[in-house]
């Protein structure tokens, strides 16, 4: 087993703190936990609570390359894994058989010499495998993918090593910390979810997320911060189709000093709610409401 990364929950904690990531116990605890226990983590919940910036800030926290493989529908083995170099393949036995007498060679040695790693394209999650330095490899937004993909995951989430039918098993020359981020657009198969640890990231309390705005910028003063996330809890709290992130709170805030304002009004806040909301039928909605309750 390789050595550990982390002390202690605490050190995490910190070390994610002194990259600008806010972190309670609970996700301290569990990233402590997988490098200890070398498993994947699944982060799931909302979109823009934060799932992904977990895994770039361990990365940045312990000084690791991130490879990411970006999740969508029709993702396949040739983008996620690995394919081979069919071009190449072509020029190098057209050139064997050029320099064969008669045009004729023995086809086992040209069939061992285009199945090697000079002709091996490498995706993602086998480049995560082979890499001989420290490696964060976040697999964003898995639930997009077709159930039937995610066996190509369980492999490595389990052993941590790749099967290339032409090569062999390709082994991790060390072990990677692993996020897989889900916004619960679909159920999961059991078998994923069995391999890793499990992290539900929500919304921050309204202490946290103000915490968190005035981390990120560092120009915003208290009372501003305190007018900003009291405001998006609000606009939370309708049924809209698209709820604003923490990403779009940050937007927000750096929108409103921009702009020179320090208390925010009902006016302003309606004028520029297209930085939080991305919906007409959302940005009408919350207008309404702060034209009934007026800002914070």
């Amino acid at each position: 087993m390789a050595d550990p990364r982390f002390e202690s929950v605490a050190s995490v904690r910190d070390e994610l703190q002194s990259v600008d990531y806010l972190a309670d116990e609970g996700i301290a605890g569990v990233v402590y936990l997988a490098d200890r226990l070398q498993k994947p983590i699944l982060v799931e919940g909302p979109a823009g609570t934060g799932k992904t910036e977990l895994a770039k800030s361990v990365a940045r926290m312990i000084g690791a390359r991130l490879i990411r493989l970006q999740c969508y529908e029709g993702l396949d083995e040739s983008k996620a894994l690995y394919e081979w170099n069919y071009k190449k393949q072509l020029l190098r036995i057209q050139a064997q058989r050029v320099v064969e007498e008669g045009g004729s060679g023995n086809w086992t040695d040209i069939e061992e010499d285009i199945f090697s790693n000079e002709f091996l394209l490498t995706r993602p999650l086998l480049e995560a495998i082979r890499a001989e330095d420290p490696v964060v490899l976040l697999i964003d937004e898995v639930d997009r993918v077709e159930v039937e993909t995610e066996a190509l995951l369980l492999e490595i989430l389990s052993d941590y090593q790749v099967s290339i039918p032409e090569l062999g098993t390709v082994e991790a020359t060390q072990i990677p910390l692993v996020f897989l981020t889900s916004n619960n657009t679909r159920e999961l198969s059991e078998a994923l979810k069995r391999r890793c640890l499990y992290l539900h990231l929500d919304y921050p309390t309204l202490e946290r997320e103000k915490e968190i705005v005035l981390t990120r910028i560092p120009e915003v003063s208290d009372h501003l911060a305190d007018q900003i996330v009291r405001i998006v809890r609000s606009i939370r709290s309708i049924e809209l189709k698209k709820h604003p992130s923490v990403s779009e709170t940050l937007d927000w805030a750096r929108t409103l000093v921009l702009l020179g304002i320090e208390n925010v009004d009902a006016t302003q806040a309606k004028d520029t709610l297209h930085i939080l909301l991305k919906y007409q039928s959302d940005i009408l909605k919350a207008s309404k409401e702060l034209t009934v309750n007026g800002a914070v």
